[in-house]
């Protein structure tokens, strides 16, 4: 049914295409399958921040005579880029989420300034709905997670540096 369905998008502005483009891209693709893909990659950038981190830190003459407070501050510093990198995941699928839950297409045709606007028939929008309670949702919701965790580590590590 869809074939007889004139669609004057072009295919790369189409909110299922832009679906497909994100899950298959390797940076947007990390919450898509297991979790254990996301936190290893999560993992590996909090760990390449880390010395970089802790050597700044290490600037300080106070943290410099408390060698324990030193790697904490550093250990929350580094947590800083994979929260960076969780909201810029976050902001590219909720932009999908929202293209596919809009009962229309924005869309340009040749450059910003001819920007369009076509109703989805509703076949297109009664899958862009499945496409988005079933595949997206979940994603967010895995994204949402792992933000409030890294923000809890954050949170958690501030204080330990001031207890300490």
């Amino acid at each position: 049914m869809d074939e007889l369905v004139s669609c004057p998008v072009p295919p790369e502005q189409r909110p299922l295409e832009e679906f497909q483009q994100l899950s298959e891209s390797w940076f947007f693709s990390w919450p898509t399958g297991e979790v254990s893909s996301l936190k290893r990659s999560l993992l590996i950038s909090w760990m390449l921040m880390l010395p970089l981190c802790t050597l700044v830190a290490s600037g300080s003459l106070t943290l410099k005579a408390d060698p324990p407070r030193l790697v904490v501050a550093g250990a929350v510093a580094a947590l800083v880029l994979p929260l960076l990198l969780l909201v810029r995941q976050w902001l590219g699928w909720t932009y999908v989420m929202h293209r596919l839950l809009s009962e229309s297409v924005d869309y340009e045709e040749s450059g910003w300034y001819d920007g369009q606007t076509w109703e989805k028939p509703l076949s297109w929008r009664t899958r862009d709905l499945l496409v988005a309670r079933h595949e997206v949702r979940p994603i967010l919701s895995r994204l949402g997670r792992a933000m409030a965790m890294a923000a809890g580590l954050m949170l958690g590590g501030a204080s330990l540096c001031q207890a300490l």
